[in-house]
């Protein structure tokens, strides 16, 4: 819509404060679930599967959840809102009980419970961007968030340093051998999402659908599940060609990724501190955790410092120029780490990383949202997320037989993969093709935009 009303930078900030929530949790999940697997005695190879829950429950629930929003009004909460609260109280029973498992299958049904949560609540965020704020305006909102998803992960990665100064150890004090900093900052992490979404549905109002009377008539006709999937369906079928040619940017961003998540610790543990698993050497391994932490720490100081910096570098590039680039920085942060066994190659590599997962983090979405009408924002946001999951997904069920031969059993080869997979998804950049106009309205120059 061309007659919305240019907010505020505190009401754009508002708006999107409960994303800072979500990515706390997606911190939290992300740095150190491989290394409770291990914990809790997973082999090795089996780590992929083990983070299958992400994805899967992506696909089947940010597309329908996108879609049920899209139909849903309520003059008391809104459109989106009753999503990111329902998420957000879905997330925090995970969060608080994930490092209190007992068994493998305990962690692997509260990783399902806590994606699931995740994607209820981040989904409807995303769709939120497109619903309250002008075109000249969602290169701002979709930065906020890109901001928030570094702040809120940084935060989340510094806990094993922030929380000894309260007196909270490397030690375990439970019979899973989880350490203890691990699980104050999951109960942290647990009253983190709740608050910053709360501090979202209280600061922020919606706007209801522009035709209330078709609105009504719509959401009539087309009641529950069954109908969201239908209008998911739809949406496939009249995908936009921008959306069509992001496919492989995509593809190779997202086999790519979940390699640094579920082998980064493992491979700092076993190159940086001699510490192959828990068993053998268990302070090396805790101390691999620990900067697998600080890694990711840089890596989401990377990711929110180069933000704001997009819109006027892709105002003067081009989006798809912009996203190659970064891309390409991120490929040879993982390559990197090749070159010395020494703990601080890792911290370089991964401030490089970073700076790509601030563009991952907006560019895709800009492009997106420009190319898609408005009154199916929310389900082609959740279909996008397909494009993210179905990679992961492939990835999840290939890995375990590639680490055994052509990764040679070593996660340090895993995140060199990861390099190669991002250089490749910057040359898809250049399969996607925009109009002069679609860059203007998402990125105009001057100070209309930023």
């Amino acid at each position: 819509m061309h007659d919305k009303p240019r907010l505020r930078f505190w009401q754009i900030w508002n708006m999107s404060f409960g994303f800072l929530g979500i990515q706390y949790g997606f911190g939290l999940q992300q740095a150190n679930m491989s290394p409770i697997f291990r914990y809790l005695n997973a082999e090795e190879s089996a780590i992929p599967i083990l983070w299958l829950a992400g994805p899967v429950t992506g696909l089947l629930v940010q597309p329908v959840i996108g879609a049920m929003s899209d139909r849903t009004w309520s003059e008391r909460w809104g459109r989106r809102k009753p999503y990111f609260l329902v998420g957000a109280l879905i997330t925090s029973f995970a969060l608080f009980m994930m490092p209190n498992s007992s068994a493998l299958w305990m962690a692997a049904s509260l990783m399902w419970l806590l994606d699931a949560g995740l994607n209820i609540t981040m989904e409807p965020f995303r769709a939120f961007i497109g619903d309250k704020l002008n075109v000249e305006q969602r290169n701002l909102g979709f930065a906020v968030q890109s901001f928030f998803v570094g702040f809120g992960q940084t935060l989340a990665n510094l806990m094993p340093f922030l929380l000894p100064l309260f007196g909270v150890t490397l030690a375990a004090s439970g019979g899973n051998h989880i350490p203890d900093f691990v699980k104050y900052s999951f109960y942290i992490g647990a009253v983190a999402i709740l608050g910053a979404v709360f501090w979202t549905l209280y600061t922020t109002s919606e706007y209801p659908p522009d035709n209330m009377e078709e609105f009504r008539r719509m959401k009539q006709e087309k009641r529950g599940v069954f109908h969201a999937f239908t209008d998911v369906f739809e949406a496939l079928h009249d995908m936009p060609p921008t959306m069509k040619q992001l496919w492989w940017v995509k593809f190779f961003t997202w086999y790519g990724l979940p390699l640094m998540w579920q082998y980064l610790s493992l491979s700092i543990a076993r190159h940086a501190f001699n510490a192959p698993d828990a068993n053998t050497n268990p302070v090396g391994f805790a101390k691999g955790l620990e900067w697998s932490n600080l890694c990711f720490a840089l890596f989401n100081v990377g990711c929110f410092g180069i933000s704001f910096l997009l819109p006027p570098i892709a105002a003067r590039l081009g989006r798809r120029s912009t996203h190659a680039v970064f891309l390409t920085i991120g490929g040879l942060g993982f390559l990197s780490m090749l070159l010395s066994s020494d703990k601080n190659i890792y911290l370089v590599g991964m401030t490089l990383v970073g700076l790509a997962w601030g563009s991952i983090m907006s560019m895709p979405y800009v492009m997106l949202s420009t190319s898609v009408p408005k009154e199916r924002m929310g389900v082609y946001m959740g279909l996008f997320n397909g494009f993210i999951v179905v990679p992961q997904i492939i990835n999840n069920m290939t890995i375990g037989f590639l680490y055994e031969t052509v990764l040679n059993n070593d996660p340090l080869n895993a995140l060199a993969l990861c390099g190669i997979c991002l250089i490749l998804a910057a040359g898809a950049c250049f399969l996607v093709r925009e109009s002069p106009r679609a860059e203007r309205a998402a990125f105009p120059l001057g100070a209309g935009g930023h």
